[in-house]
């Protein structure tokens, strides 16, 4: 934990890699689907056969918060051939939409299956300090706004109500013959991106976006962890 940020803070970044956020959050016990970072397409390939097919591949840029407004996000890839292409293409389209960001290579994780998304992410209010939210994840929370907030720290109950308060909690029960998603896993995810956030102050924000909820469990799909400016 020390060294990642260690190591960004002598960078002068703010902003942590997907990779960097990732190994974080599962030294903390938060399930994550976790990034390998390539930096050659010939250790995209390696990393992805060791993982298995189909992987994902994302940018990995300090510069770069939003990888999907870039070009820098390709899900689905079947197998070697297509790692290899998708490296290149992805390279040319990054650097002519973002020409002045350092690119550190590519993240390659596994597929994760479908499941409901929501997000849990934490920023910090000038009053009150870290605050939570929790709410339905991937395109809803932009669309909808259907999210619940809670100062950290978090106990049990406030977890529970949380998840319970928004709108969408129909969909996380299921409807439509869609299976209900594990609300106590859901919960227990919550509660440990509180300690999380209430453990290490130096982080400003969280975006856990999408986690995809299951009937047995929940998964943090992508990740992104702001820390404090450091005062002059």
């Amino acid at each position: 934990m020390a060294d990642i940020i260690t190591s960004a803070r002598a960078d002068g970044r703010t902003l942590l890699t997907e990779v960097e956020s990732k190994q974080l959050l599962q030294e903390a016990g938060i399930p994550v689907a976790m990034a390998h970072l390539a930096k050659k397409p010939k250790k995209a390939v390696e990393i992805a056969d060791e993982l298995g097919y189909p992987v994902v591949m994302k940018i990995v840029s300090p510069d770069i918060a939003h990888k999907s407004d870039v070009g820098g996000v390709v899900v689905g890839l079947r197998d070697a051939k297509a790692v290899r292409k998708a490296y290149k293409e992805m390279m040319e389209r990054v650097e002519e939409a973002a020409p002045n960001a350092k690119i550190d290579g590519v993240a390659i994780q596994t597929m994760a299956k479908q499941g409901t998304e929501v997000i849990v992410g934490s920023t910090t209010d000038p009053q009150f300090g870290p605050v939570l939210m929790f709410g339905l994840g991937g395109v809803f929370v932009e669309v909808l706004k259907d999210v619940a907030f809670r100062v950290v720290p978090l106990e049990g109950r406030d977890a529970k109500q949380m998840v319970r308060e928004i709108k969408g909690l129909p969909i996380l029960q299921g409807v439509r013959g869609q299976d209900p998603a594990d609300l106590e896993a859901i919960e227990s995810l919550i509660l440990r991106v509180s300690d999380f956030i209430e453990t290490h102050p130096e982080i400003a924000e969280l975006d856990l976006n999408p986690v995809f909820a299951y009937p047995d469990g929940a998964l943090a799909v992508d990740a992104r962890i702001v820390l404090t400016e450091v005062p002059a």
